[in-house]
């Protein structure tokens, strides 16, 4: 039966139980452990196994840009009323699962996508898929799908992620075929599925991506709808910490 169990293991995709029986074996015999205990402390690692192994999946899927995290980020640079909100959403991933939004609006420098970025990372670590894009580079995207008839499957795709992030959002050009397949993925993405997006432009700049008012209006409407605004307008996060090291 030894013989048999490690293959019959790997055969049941178990890789925790094989790496771990023996020696839980031997603390079961030394502690007397019941069978029951025995088979739970077992499953406690192949579960602990699975949730990293997804974790780690899921991270390298989501393409977040590195080194961009909580422990890279100096907080308390910030307002401390912002402050608030961001660990209050990084403390609960219940946005997420409920299609909330996350809007960070600055200039350039203020940390919005470190903020994004750390965000999504802790979503993912919190069992959340998430998607991290370029505004750009999702545009792109959705065009090429859009020339080939297939836009929709495309924009379907995205729903398997929870959570999808569009970095940059003012660095599209205010060109119609771009505005519109941006505007077609918002609205999909409406009640359905979170977005984090990250604007160096404020809401009253925004004609500036879209060509006309109605589509900015629609656009703005269904991005703020059941979302937290983080408005970053004193010093940037690198202006702060150039100050901090002088």
């Amino acid at each position: 039966m030894d013989e048999s169990l490690v293959p019959m293991l790997k055969e049941l995709r178990l890789p925790a139980f094989n790496d771990h029986h023996i020696a839980l074996e031997e603390q079961a015999t030394q502690s007397a452990w019941s069978y029951r205990t025995y088979l739970g402390k077992l499953c406690e690692q192949e579960l602990a196994r699975r949730y990293q192994s997804r974790i780690s999946k899921w991270t390298h899927e989501a393409r977040l840009p590195q080194a961009k995290s909580f422990d890279t980020f100096e907080l308390q640079l910030l307002d401390p009323a912002l402050q608030k909100k961001i660990i209050a959403l990084r403390d609960n991933s219940q946005c997420a699962l409920e299609a909330d939004n996350v809007l960070l609006i600055g200039p350039s420098g203020v940390g919005k996508s470190h903020i994004a970025a750390a965000l999504t990372r802790q979503l993912i670590e919190q069992g959340v898929r998430a998607k991290w894009l370029s505004a750009t580079a999702l545009v792109q995207h959705l065009q090429q799908a859009k020339q080939e008839l297939d836009l929709m499957a495309a924009m379907t795709r995205f729903d398997k992620f929870r959570v999808v992030v569009i970095d940059d959002i003012g660095y599209v050009k205010k060109d119609d075929a771009e505005t519109q397949v941006l505007f077609e993925f918002i609205a999909h993405r409406y009640e359905s599925g979170s977005l984090i997006v990250t604007s160096n432009q404020p809401f009253s700049q925004w004609d500036q991506i879209f060509p006309d008012s109605l589509m900015t209006v629609a656009a703005i409407d269904r991005i703020i709808h059941h979302a937290t605004i983080l408005e970053i307008d004193k010093d940037s996060y690198r202006q702060a910490n150039r100050k901090k090291q002088i």
